[in-house]
């Protein structure tokens, strides 16, 4: 393994590294930093979340600064607030020992005024939103002629977040004969149209194996009933009584749900999503990087950008809707050669999917079983039991209080003051899983009736000019007669589709839809999610179809249709 010393790096480098405690680079660093140390060139790199790309490219291009010109040369554009705060930061500490460099982070939610000031003043890198930094070219504040380096980090998650327009105006706006330094943990096809628009022959370096995710990552999933996902989220945090870790969930209201819930059932915890302020969320990140609560329930997009070392697990309350998202997700643990957990609660009707992502991936998931009662108290009972035996004794404190507290317990032999002691510590544990029941889906057992020619269909032809089809959701899903209108009239936008008799069941849904629209609609249908769970629907099995569907269009009034227009 190379030294910082032998990749290139000056002195006052060394001397910032050794004051942050870096000992020996990282593998993005070891590949990185000695090119662009020793030439001009565009790059590709692809790495994880969290494996040191910041410095990889921080300290060469802080090192080929020209201190004298007080004007923009470099450009490192990030997907978030919080990512760019971060990044600024991390180049200050870089720059430590090279006092006449000027940073600036740009960002949305900050006075522009100061931040124009400020560029006034003259600046060397600046560290920007797309948004904040289109708002600033746009009020000819700031200069881009004299850019020579820009940086795109976190590139994919730049371009999930729709910033592919604001990067457009931006490239337009810098000399063509910069250079582009693209940094990613996944390579989409859209990464990949940045990478051939504007860059000429990059060097490319991949750290592990293109869009797979961090060697040191542990990927498991626990197949579960729905209404069964909560409880599961409390028994995997019970098991692990060291968890510090971030709950992703698909939707604000959602995560401000499932956050209450575990504060009212005692458990600390915050939420981190887009209905709370700037402020707000500047305020639950810092109370988490520092501990002050071990459970944050995150969003996607509020999450992006915090940076929080040593998360022993990323939960999936739900998977995400964009499967990429996923490897960004289980980023967040596993980082500085730790070892880290992303955990999947799995839905039965979402299991195929976990094939996907292992494909994504590069990974195998391991199928958990979900701890019974027995065995989470087991778990805590031991934990508290440790805790006991390494915690440190202030003897001046507390030896004072030593003899009355003998007298008082003396009645007591050793045993029974053991049994006394785990009783008032550990009582909550045990009322609560007493009566637990085996929250455990055997995968193999499930019956998949919507799509098995043994489904217990009812016996009857279709009403003339209608196709019976069949959705794999039903009343167990929370999916009724009005929940299903909703969802055709969501996906036929502007069309009428009549719909007749619909045969409801515990897992599944029967229903009759005009012959004319049966294509369109289960194609669109198939493309979308109920109560997020991916719908599928087929043609009902053993049905006896109409001949003529073109000839039968006319339908008495009593026959329901239903658009958006008549709910």
């Amino acid at each position: 393994m190379k030294t910082f010393a032998e990749l290139g790096l000056t002195q006052p480098f060394l001397r910032a590294l050794n004051d942050l405690g870096f000992e020996f680079p990282m593998p993005v660093q070891e590949e990185v930093i000695p090119v662009l140390m020793q030439q001009d060139t565009d790059l590709v790199a692809l790495a994880q979340t969290g494996t040191g790309k910041t410095a990889a490219y921080g300290f060469p291009l802080i090192h080929r600064l020209d201190l004298i010109k007080l004007f923009p040369q470099i450009l490192i554009l990030c997907p978030t607030r919080e990512l760019c705060v971060q990044i600024a930061g991390d180049l200050v500490d870089y720059a430590k020992y090279v006092p006449e460099v000027k940073i600036l982070p740009v960002y949305g939610g900050s006075s522009i005024e100061l931040q124009i000031r400020s560029l006034k003043k003259g600046i060397h890198i600046v560290v920007a939103t797309p948004g904040r930094l289109v708002d600033l070219i746009n009020r000819k504040v700031i200069r881009m002629n004299q850019i020579n380096t820009v940086v795109l980090d976190e590139a994919d998650e730049m371009l999930t977040m729709g910033f592919s327009e604001s990067i457009e105006e931006i490239f337009a706006q810098v000399p063509e004969n910069r250079h582009v330094l693209l940094f990613s943990a996944t390579m989409p096809k859209e990464v990949a149209n940045i990478s051939r628009q504007y860059m000429h022959k990059p060097v490319e370096i991949t750290i592990g194996v293109k869009n797979a995710g961090a060697e040191n990552i542990k990927h498991v999933y626990y197949l579960v009933h729905a209404k069964d996902r909560y409880l599961v989220l409390k028994r995997i945090v019970d098991f692990n009584p060291n968890i510090y870790g971030i709950i992703f969930c698909r939707t604000r209201k959602e995560t401000q749900e499932i956050a209450d819930k575990l504060i009212q059932d005692g458990y600390n915890a915050e939420a981190l999503h887009g209905d709370l302020s700037q402020a707000q969320r500047d305020f639950v990140m810092q109370k988490f990087r520092i501990r002050h609560f071990r459970l944050l329930v995150a969003t996607d997009v509020a999450a992006r950008g915090l940076d929080v070392d040593d998360l022993t697990h990323v939960i999936n309350f739900n998977l995400p809707d964009e499967l990429d998202v996923y490897t960004h997700r289980s980023g967040r643990t596993g980082r500085a050669g730790k070892l880290g957990t992303s955990v999947v609660i799995l839905h039965l009707k979402e299991r195929h999917l976990i094939k996907q992502i292992e494909k994504k991936i590069n990974k195998s998931f391991v199928a958990g079983k979900i701890p019974d009662g027995r065995e989470v108290c087991e778990k805590q009972l031991f934990h508290l039991i440790d805790k006991m035996e390494k915690v440190e004794i202030d003897h001046s404190g507390i030896d004072t209080y030593l003899p009355g507290i003998f007298r008082k317990l003396e009645w007591l032999d050793k045993e029974d003051i053991i049994r006394r002691f785990v009783a008032l510590e550990f009582n909550r544990f045990l009322d609560y899983y007493k009566n637990s029941t085996d929250l455990n889906v055997v995968e193999e057992k499930q019956k998949t009736p919507s799509w098995t020619r043994d489904v217990d269909v009812p016996d009857r032809r279709p009403t003339a000019g209608f196709v019976r089809l069949m959705i794999d959701q039903g009343k167990a899903d929370g999916l009724y007669p009005s929940n299903l209108i909703e969802l055709i009239n969501a996906n036929t936008r502007g069309k009428m589709v009549p719909v007749g008799k619909i045969d409801l069941f515990r897992d599944y849904v029967i229903f009759e839809v005009d012959a004319n629209f049966v294509t369109g609609l289960i194609k669109s249908l198939n493309k979308t999610r109920f109560r997020g769970i991916p719908v599928r629907v087929t043609e009902a099995p053993d049905q006896e179809r109409q001949p003529d569907r073109r000839e039968k269009r006319n339908f008495s009034r009593d026959k329901r249709s239903f658009s958006r227009d008549k709910r």
